[in-house]
């Protein structure tokens, strides 16, 4: 069997006598591409901040990659653990300083921080963090500062930082969709689905409680509810109105056209960014 790019092993968090993940195993290999859907108070969340090393297990071990070299949860401190993740996320966007040009910020990713500390003299590095500008379509805005910038642009030029990690095993974007308008968001989505075909990262992973968010590149899917993966596996088993229906307490109908999904409620289709409640 392949090694994975990262593994969970019966990972549950219990806090104040509620259990938040109830033994949730889950193995990513390369060039699996995964969602994770879910309502409000799901999991979501908590399943990242396992991940990203935020939220320690009370039970269960996190593994990245499967080798001699492999990170572990227990043996790992958290900074050489956050270096192998690209994480594209609002928090991060949040802690970006206003006057930190599009350059700095992707140098700022080889660094693993989140204002650059320092303005790089190294060529070869400006020179890497054009190409990434350039890769994800952002070179005419090396210059500006981070305040110009739209949503859409913001998010680009995020998974550019993730893209400049001297060592990324895998890219989580954890509602990467939240704030953009429709159209903005289907620029985005098209956006990611190039660089997957291109082979930029070797997994991703979406967070999302929005199904039309799902792009064709997805080839996994975790639907959680309580806490607990209540389907995983191959997207076309794992994702359908079945498991989508329990996860969000009500009857829904999941239909997909082209690789892209729509959710139903009473025959009624859930307007685009519309949320289940």
């Amino acid at each position: 069997m392949a090694a994975p790019v990262f593994e969970m092993e019966n990972i549950s968090v219990q806090r104040s006598g509620r259990k938040i993940l109830d033994d949730i195993s889950w193995r990513v290999e390369r060039g699996e591409n995964w969602v994770v859907v879910g309502g409000n108070g799901s999991g979501k969340t908590s399943l990242l901040n396992v991940l990203m090393g935020y939220l320690t297990p009370t039970d269960g071990e996190v593994s990245i990659r499967g080798r001699e070299d492999a990170v572990n949860s227990k043996t790992q401190s958290w900074d050489d653990w956050k270096k192998r993740i690209g994480f594209v996320s609002s928090s991060i966007a949040q802690e970006i300083d206003p006057g930190e040009s599009a350059l700095d910020v992707i140098i700022a990713g080889r660094h693993a921080q989140v204002n650059l500390w320092q303005k790089s003299e190294d060529p070869n590095e400006i020179k890497a963090a054009e190409k990434i500008l350039e890769k994800v379509n952002c070179s005419h805005l090396r210059d500006n500062p981070w305040y110009w910038f739209s949503q859409g642009e913001r998010q680009r030029l995020l998974i550019g930082r993730a893209l400049m990690a001297k060592r990324m095993d895998f890219l989580i974007l954890d509602e990467p969709c939240a704030g953009l308008d429709p159209v903005a968001r289907e620029h985005f989505l098209n956006f990611v689905e190039e660089l997957t075909q291109k082979g930029s990262f070797r997994s991703l992973v979406m967070v999302t409680h929005h199904v039309e968010e799902i792009i064709p590149a997805i080839s996994h899917a975790m639907v959680l509810k309580d806490g607990q993966a209540i389907a995983q596996g191959e997207k076309r088993r794992a994702l359908n109105s079945l498991s989508l229906s329990n996860a969000f307490g009500s009857e829904l109908k999941l239909r997909s056209r082209l690789g892209r999904y729509r959710l139903y409620f009473d025959d009624e289709f859930i307007p685009e960014g519309g949320q289940v409640m």
